[in-house]
């Protein structure tokens, strides 16, 4: 490739990348392998000196630039120099050179038109990041639009880049926009030229809804002067369109039944932060990106569930909708639980089992051995007790029957020695009494 005109000395031309009204950006490297972008503004400034007011302008906005680089950010293009070039004389940015698609790219084929939630707010987060570090150091961007922020593949991160309109006049920005700008992305007031925090906060909204629709809210068909009049007067009167509306169409139709259904179910708070970022007047939007990125972390912890329209469902799921259904839930049939009943119903269920499987095991097998004393009665004396060891309580039932039987048989037999013994007395004291006596009978 010819180069036009050299930038300046010791970095080399290596081509354009990008060409616009806004300026055009080159391919530079520097001694070694070093590859840096370099943005070459379209005003000419004919003499660096503070009279100029062009320069001094330039001047101005570019120590501002300095400043973003004085903390380095992982989601901010780095600064690396600027001047005026060697041919022509014009106003040029050098920043480092970020490998990777930008999200122009990433909306485009093979790739799908719209982005998962996932990555929505990924990308919500890392440029809230970016526009919260510039505008803390007093930097307004001016220009997000879709080819200005790039995915790095090393890093992952998503990378704000092209400074290039912060560095214009009020002037030069509003001829910029007006002829070249990307209008699809600037906000009401810039077409008077005006550039606030908000302006930027405005742009960032316009991303994250085509990211989610597929589609910018106000699209240019045509670069011509009428279609590009058309936007700005969309941008300024007239309401932004549905966004889950455009998403439902513009989701892939490969992608599974179920991840349609999931993805079409979009934090509220997400599209409450997107409708406030596209808010007309910019004293209703977020003042400041630092105020942007607190509303999305409180935003990331809200327990709040997304909010399912009929344009969210799936034609399945819409048609389920529309059919009448009796009680509180579609299924009126069925009854639902709470998790924590569910939960206790299951423990005492637990327990029932546990309870009834250890009356079975004590039902089938004998209790435990009890030591028990028992009077032995074989004695004359009934007072000494006799240790005996029952092994079940069936065994100790049988053992209490034959010690009641014992004690019965050793009370008549000493009734009967006791008689026996009365009837020898009698007899060597007195005559013999031929009188019978009656015996014990030993069935009693």
């Amino acid at each position: 490739m010819s180069k036009v005109f050299t930038i300046t000395k010791g970095l080399e031309n290596m081509g354009a990348l990008r060409t616009g009204g806004q300026g055009s950006v080159y391919k530079g490297r520097r001694m070694g392998p070093i590859i840096s972008a370099v943005k070459l503004l379209p005003t000419p400034i004919h003499t660096e000196d503070n009279d100029d007011k062009n320069f001094r302008t330039f001047q101005n906005e570019v120590n501002k630039l300095k400043k973003v680089n004085e903390q380095p950010n992982p989601n901010v293009v780095k600064i690396l120099a600027s001047g005026l070039t060697e041919s022509g004389s014009f106003p040029y940015i050098e920043m480092e050179f970020i490998e990777g698609p930008d999200l122009e790219d990433l909306l485009k084929p093979p790739h799908d038109p719209v982005f998962t939630i996932k990555e929505v707010l990924k990308l919500a987060d890392h440029l809230a990041n970016a526009l919260s570090h510039c505008h803390m150091v007093g930097v307004k961007h001016g220009d997000i639009k879709s080819n200005n922020v790039k995915y790095n593949i090393h890093s992952g991160n998503y990378v704000l880049l092209d400074f290039g309109l912060a560095i214009m006049s009020d002037e030069q920005r509003r001829t910029s926009i007006r002829h070249a700008g990307a209008i699809e992305f600037m906000a009401p007031e810039q077409n008077t030229g005006a550039m606030y925090m908000a302006t930027d906060i405005y742009s960032y909204g316009i991303i994250l809804y085509e990211l989610l629709a597929g589609q910018v809210p106000f699209p240019l068909h045509d670069s011509g002067e009428t279609a590009r009049n058309a936007v700005m007067i969309a941008h300024m009167e007239s309401p932004v369109p549905d966004v889950l509306a455009l998403r439902k169409n513009n989701v892939p139709a490969g992608w599974p039944e179920q991840k349609r259904d999931l993805e079409m179910r979009v934090p509220q708070w997400l599209l409450q932060l997107i409708s406030t970022c596209l808010e007309k007047d910019p004293e209703k939007r977020y003042p400041s990106g630092m105020a942007l990125q607190e509303a999305l972390f409180d935003g990331s912890l809200s327990t709040e569930q997304p909010a399912v329209t009929i344009d969210q469902l799936p034609d399945k799921a819409e048609a389920n909708h529309k059919q009448p259904a009796s009680g509180n839930h579609p299924d009126s049939d069925k009854m639902y639980i709470s998790k924590p009943l569910f939960f206790a119903l299951m423990c005492i269920f637990a327990l029932s089992l546990i309870t009834c499987a250890y009356l079975l095991l004590n039902q089938n097998h004998p209790l435990a051995p009890v030591k028990t004393i028992v009077a032995d009665t074989t004695k004359k004396n009934p007072d000494t007790p006799k240790q005996v060891v029952i092994h079940d309580y069936r065994a100790k039932e049988k053992a209490t029957d034959s010690a009641t039987q014992q004690t019965i048989n050793d009370v008549i037999n000493d009734e009967r020695q006791k008689a026996e013994s009365q009837k020898k007395a009698d007899s060597t004291s007195t005559p013999q009494d031929t009188s019978t006596v009656k015996q014990p009978d030993n069935n009693q």
